[in-house]
This record gives structure tokens, sequence and C-alpha cells, in this order.
């Protein structure tokens, strides 16, 4: 018996449509239900790998886990990772398909939206419930003809549809009556309920705005839900680091007071999630007055821009000279990449670029690929510390000299570098595991209490629970 699908869609981009899913999932398997998320194209360099190798977007794994199981490609069918100046690779059920244009990617609509069907087919047979997550506005008219993520597959799949929409953003009035006034024939009868989030203060004073809105839009509200700030999503992309981004004029008082921790927002930054247990580090887009114990150097969608992008902004000499001063420096996938000597592309995988000298501060030389390695793994570093992680790359670096490792896998191959004040590694997820973060900080962390992926988990739930309209849930949805 195929699942029954419920939809999750937006008044716009960032509304909250991936906590909404993500609640959903876990307060409908709270009450016992086999339920899994979808998200038929995700646009995201926030990534993570399933148990077979493949690649979804890290939004969807934190879902399934928010629903007690393992991450499946079927979940994310397709997932665009933009690479700069080439448009984006596209990877298809878990593995890189092709690198296209958005002109050229939507030739391909037909037979990418069989890969959508047969995907959600697949997962469907398996469980009671699909949360579906969709993109963007639900009505995006002029992408309508090639909509492979909205309300075109809704109606495909005749799965009803909660309509989110953002007060704290401002206009949620105009927002949400516009969206409704906008859907065509097919698609009004699936928007069954608009749900306000992110309300900050007491709801009480929005008492006189449900009504108005549920008059003006035709459809009953399902909750005004407030702000809340106390639980953690792993994010879709790096528009939710914009509130931590550094001024360049920041001095330590700016920093949350306890922060020594510096990440470079590189332009293509990928798998930030590496730094849950460092929310008060400073992302910093531009050299810094600011002296930082450690300076971390994140993942990148593409490497030779970015480090071609280090040298334009002074970066390069910034970091030199914090080196100089003491600072600690750590390199993470492409970040390790960056801090060697050299960085080839002779097949042009990431850029037109064809070569870069390195930033020089690690014996190692990087050669990109075409093929991409994505794995999960079990390490231990030199001093015993265990740990579990993750690999996405495209390249194979090689160290010179007496080189000694970040890490030892399980099955005895060496990873990255370790020197006296300089780390590189490709193995993602390492700094999420407190001791192997703690040693390389040199230190103890001295942060603010970050609750755990389950509480998390548990709390978005607990917030679902209490604000949404029961009544309307049970009626429109059958929960």
């Amino acid at each position: 018996m195929a699942a029954r699908p419920i939809f999750i869609g937006g008044t716009g981009s960032h509304v909250g449509k991936s906590w909404v899913a993500t609640a959903l999932c876990r307060y409908l398997y709270r009450m016992g239900h086999r339920v899994a998320p979808f998200k038929a194209q995700n646009m995201s360099n926030n990534s993570a790998v399933c148990p077979d190798g493949g690649e979804i977007g890290r939004a969807q794994a934190a879902q399934a886990e928010a629903c007690g199981i393992l991450p499946h490609t079927d979940m994310n069918p397709i997932l665009l990772k933009p690479t700069g100046s080439y448009g984006s690779q596209i990877v298809l059920n878990g593995r890189p398909w092709q690198t296209l244009s958005a002109r050229d990617y939507y030739t391909h609509y037909d037979f990418l939206l069989g890969n959508v069907l047969d995907a959600y087919e697949r997962l469907s047979a398996d469980y009671d419930f699909v949360i579906i997550e969709g993109a963007g506005s639900i009505t995006e008219l002029n992408l309508k003809s090639h909509d492979l993520v909205n309300l075109g597959l809704a109606v495909r799949l005749n799965a009803p549809c909660i309509l989110v929409a953002d007060i704290d953003r401002g206009g949620v009035f105009a927002s949400v009556t516009g969206t409704c006034r906008l859907l065509d024939e097919e698609e009004a009868p699936l928007v069954r309920s608009f749900l306000v989030n992110r309300f900050r203060g007491d709801n009480s004073l929005f008492s006189d705005g449900v009504p108005i809105l549920e008059e003006k839009s035709g459809r009953p509200c399902l909750g005004v839900f407030p702000f809340i700030s106390d639980a953690h999503l792993d994010a879709e992309d790096s528009v939710s680091l914009e509130d931590r981004a550094t001024p360049q004029c920041a001095v330590p008082h700016q920093l949350h007071g306890q922060s020594s921790v510096a990440v470079v927002r590189l332009p293509h930054i990928s798998n930030f999630t590496d730094f849950r247990l460092l929310p008060d580090a400073a992302f910093v887009t531009g050299p810094v007055a600011t002296r930082f114990d450690t300076i971390i150097l994140p993942g990148t969608k593409s490497t030779i821009e970015d480090l071609l992008w280090l040298r334009e902004s002074g970066m390069d000499q910034w970091l030199k000279d914090q080196f100089d001063t003491g600072s600690r420096l750590i390199g993470i996938c492409g970040g390790y990449q960056m801090l060697g000597t050299r960085i080839c592309d002779p097949y042009t995988v990431e850029s037109p670029v064809h070569e870069a000298r390195g930033l020089g501060f690690l014996p190692a030389e990087t050669h990109l690929t075409s093929g991409k390695l994505t794995r999960n793994v079990s390490a231990r570093t030199p001093s015993g510390l265990r740990f579990e992680a993750y690999e996405i790359h495209m390249g194979i670096t090689t160290t010179s000299g007496n080189a000694k490792p970040f890490a030892v896998l399980e099955d005895g191959t060496e990873d990255g570098i370790r020197a006296e004040r300089v780390t590189g590694t490709y193995l993602h997820g390492a700094l999420e595991n407190r001791p192997v973060l703690e040693e390389l900080l040199g230190h103890s962390l001295q942060t603010r209490p970050v609750l755990t992926k389950e509480a998390g988990y548990d709390r978005l739930a607990g917030w679902f629970a209490e604000h949404v309209n029961h009544r309307v849930l049970k009626r429109e949805y059958g929960i």
C-alpha cells in the first residue's frame, strides 16, 4: 500500500519549510507511524552521504534522522551543487551525473521527472506517510512548465499541501493571500491550510490577524508558531550563515565574548555543519583586526576559484599573519587542498583554471579528478580517539616529506596531515566529535550548550504539537 503524502510548500524561500517538515516527520514518528522525507530537487552544497555511498541534501538526511531511519538516495533524487562559473553539478540518485547550466538542465526535464517519480514510488511503498518538501515559493509562475519540486509534483501525487509563511519577514498578509490567488484550478484544492511561522512575542497579539487571513485566503489556519531558537537543524544552504558573518571592524566583544575560532566563509562554502559544536565561531569574509586562536578553512564546491578569491581579497596574507602570530589552521576537504602547495585541475572538473598555487602551509599536492569519492568511514586519531566521519570530494592529495596523518581509517589507510599548528583532513564530521575537536583546538570547549540532534528533533516535534490546530490537522490531512 502506498504511503499518504503531505506536501510542505512555502510562500517563498527560507520561510521555514525544512523546520516544519522535520517537525512533522518527528511528530508522526513519535505517534508510531512509519514516515520518510522526500525532496525531489534540492540545491545545496551542504550534503550528506547515505549508507550506500550516495549523496543527498543535508536537510533530507536530518529529516531521515528525525524519522528514526537511515537516509536513502530516494529521499532526494536530484541534488544541484552550484560550482560557480560552470553552473551546477547534478547529483542524480546519489551519483554525479552531469555539470550543466540552468538553461541546459531544463532540456532534460522529462528524463529528470521520470527519475523523481520513480524514486518517490520506491520510497512510498515502504512507509505510512511521506513528507514532501517543496523549494522556494509554490507560485513561481515562470518555472511552472518545468516544475519538478513544487505543486506540479503535488498535483501528480495528489498530495495535500501545508502552506508555510514567515511572519518575521513581514508582509504575511500579502504573501499568504497573494500565493493563494495565484493558484490554478488543479493546485487550489490541494492547498488545504496555511501556517504562520516565526512569530515573536505574545501569540494573542495576532488573534485578529488569523480570521483576516482565513477570510482572504479561503483556507483555515493550521497554527501560529512561535520563533524557536533552542533547536538545531542542519541548514540547507549558506544563507543561514548571514547572521554569523563578522564585519571587518570586529573586535573580541562582538564575537560572543568566548570565541577565539574563526571560519572563513568561502564564496562556495559547503558542509558547514562541520561547525555545529562551535556556535560562537565567527564567520569571516575578509581580513579582520581580531586575532584568533584557530582559523578553519571549510569545504568548498569550487576549490580553485575560492583559492583565487582568498588571494584577491587579501585573505591569504591575513591567514599568514594570523599563523605567524600563533594561530592554528585547520583545513577540511577543499580547505585542506588549499593549505597545500599546488592544486591541479587538468580536466577542468571545477573551473576553467587548470592549476593554482596553494597557500603553502602543508606539504601536499592535489590533482582534481572526474570521479567523486563519497563514503562513510570510521577513523581514529594517532592519539587513539575514535570517531565517525564521511568523505565527499573530487581529487587525490599526495603528501611529501615526513608528514604525519591526521587520522587512520578502519581499513588502515591514512587521511590528511597533522603538523604542529596546521591540520588538513578530508573527513567531514570529525569536528562534530567533541574530543577530536578539543584535541585540534588544544583546549576544552567553552561554548554555550548545544542540543544533541535527537533532543533537537524532539524539541521540534513538541513545538509542532503544542501550536498546531489539531482539528484542522485531522480534518485536512488525516492525522
